[in-house]
This record gives C-alpha cells, sequence and structure tokens, in this order.
C-alpha cells in the first residue's frame, strides 16, 4: 500500500495507523505515509471533514483581552526571537487564532497583517488585537498576490496543518521583501520522544496534524526558494515547554480514568528532567523554531 508523497510524488509506504488519540472526537482511523525520499510523513487521505477535529473549544475557549495579555506575557520570547533578525516593517502571522504574537509584535512596532480560518478569532484580531485580517483556508493563495510585501512571516505551529505544506512555504518565502525572515515552528519528526513513543506520540496529533517535516527538508525547500538558513533550533524556550507537554500529555492519554490522567501527568513532568540533556543534542527536541533570510 503506498501513495504519492505530496512534495516530491514519490510513492510512499504505509507506516502505521492511529486515530484521534489526543481529543478521541471519533473512532476513525487515519493513515500515516513514510516518503522514502525526502522523509515526509503525512497523512493519506486527508479526511473531508477534516473541520470536524477542531472544535469550539480548540483555540482556547472565549477570548478576551485579559486572557491575551496573560498568553502574550509567555509567548515573549517569541517577538524576542524575531528581533534577532529585523527589528521592524510589515510582519505577517499565518495561523495566530486569537493574536497574542501578533499583539506582541504590534506593540513592539511591526506593522501586522495577519491570516486565518476561524470567523471568531478573525473577528477578535480585527476588534480587539487591532492588526489586519485576512480570512481565508487557502493561506497560499493568498501569500500568491503579495510577493515581496512583507519583513517578517511566522507560522507558529501551522505548517503541519495544512496539505501541501511545501506549497504554503513557497508562497511565504516569495512573500518575502529582500532581508525579510521567514520563520517556521512545528514538530520535529527526528525527536527523541517520537522514536519512544511512536504512533501514541501526542504531537502527532492525529488527523490535525497532516505532515510532520524534518528539518533537512524544510532547509531544501528554503534552499530551493533562494534563502539561507539564519537559525534552527530546539533549544529555544518554547521548544522546550513542548518537551515537556509531549512527555507529560502522552502518557496522559494511555488511560481514560481522570484520576489516572492526572498521575500519568505527574510522572510524564517528572520524566522531563532527567531527559533533558538527550533532548537538548541533536536536535532531538519535540519541536523545532527554524528562520531563514531572503538575501538582501
Amino acid at each position: 500500500m503506498t501513495e504519492p508523497c505530496p512534495s516530491c510524488a514519490t510513492p510512499s509506504p504505509l507506516r502505521f495507523e492511529i486515530g484521534d488519540r489526543n481529543r478521541r472526537l471519533s473512532a476513525d482511523v487515519f493513515r500515516y505515509y513514510a516518503c522514502p525520499s525526502c522523509q515526509l510523513l503525512f497523512v493519506a487521505p486527508v479526511p473531508a471533514n477534516l473541520g470536524d477535529y477542531y472544535p469550539l473549544d480548540y483555540y482556547g475557549g472565549a477570548p478576551s483581552r485579559e486572557r491575551l495579555l496573560r498568553a502574550a506575557v509567555l509567548e515573549r520570547y517569541k517577538i524576542d526571537m524575531v528581533r534577532e533578525f529585523v527589528s521592524g516593517g510589515r510582519l505577517l502571522e499565518v495561523g495566530p487564532s486569537y493574536g497574542a504574537f501578533a499583539h506582541l509584535a504590534k506593540e513592539a512596532g511591526f506593522d501586522v497583517s495577519t491570516i486565518e480560518i476561524d470567523p471568531d478569532c478573525c473577528r477578535f484580531l480585527r476588534d480587539i488585537v487591532g492588526v489586519d485580517v485576512m480570512q481565508s483556508a487557502e493561506p497560499a493563495s493568498v501569500l500568491a498576490a503579495r510577493t515581496g510585501t512583507f519583513d517578517a512571516v511566522a507560522m507558529w505551529h501551522n505548517l503541519e496543518h495544512v496539505p501541501r505544506p511545501h506549497e504554503l512555504f513557497a508562497a511565504s518565502a516569495r512573500a518575502l521583501r529582500p532581508g525579510g525572515i521567514l520563520l517556521i515552528a512545528a514538530p520535529n519528526p527526528d525527536a527523541l520522544q517520537f522514536r519512544v513513543f511512536g504512533k501514541r506520540w501526542t504531537h502527532l496529533d492525529a488527523p490535525r496534524h497532516l505532515t510532520l517535516i524534518p528539518i533537512p527538508l524544510l532547509e531544501q525547500w528554503a534552499a530551493a526558494e533562494g534563502l539561507i538558513t539564519e537559525k534552527i533550533t530546539t533549544t529555544d524556550r518554547g521548544s522546550l515547554e513542548w518537551n515537556e507537554f509531549g512527555w507529560r500529555e502522552t502518557l496522559a492519554a494511555s488511560s481514560r480514568n481522570r484520576y489516572l490522567r492526572f498521575a500519568l501527568r505527574i510522572a510524564g513532568s517528572a520524566i522531563t528532567l532527567p531527559m533533558m540533556p538527550f533532548e537538548r543534542s541533536g536536535r532531538r527536541g519535540a519541536t523545532y523554531t527554524a528562520i531563514f533570510r531572503r538575501a538582501s
């Protein structure tokens, strides 16, 4: 049983089947294939009812300005990472949810635009966060009309949710001005946790994560678009937090008993510290953050 890789079209064998282990919204089983050429891991077929797997609480419940400000405190490291490489100008965030990062970027002096699919998020972004909003389920198509527009494009754990990530990556790269940066944060298929847990790993998040993109493939896409690799890390603050989340929630998902789940979360958090030296070396963290630059 094979499926063509959505990135390079190579016939790819079935690697495993898994249900919605994280949220248990249906009894459906999803097939993940592994490309022997570019190493992309992908779901096929993409569920026709994919939107049903994003419940109303997926974005964290009803938003408020107070919740926005609390989230922004926790996400300040994100705008600090961007400002290492670009100090201002036009910034686009793809998939901002309720906009904690967009708020931080606006506060930092960027002219902020966003592309978001969820209508409630769009209203909040426009009315409360006060940034430009383009509502669309096809961000690559939106970006295709904005070549050379932005000084920064950021996708914080968004690229893995689209069925053709290479197309969105390419459109984002082409939307950069000379000297502009493209920032991608995503789950890491070379993570130590994935090797330990396999298809039960919480960061697989079937079927919402349609692909897991290895770092070398991301670098190939960047080179094909004329981008220079500035930084790739699995040890930034966000990635380290996702490490703990991975151990904790993967163990918790193995039980439906709420008391046992609570105990398993404690055990998962306890594992984090002794595993830290292994996850901090060799790009084996649960997630990565990659920054590429359009040559000046």
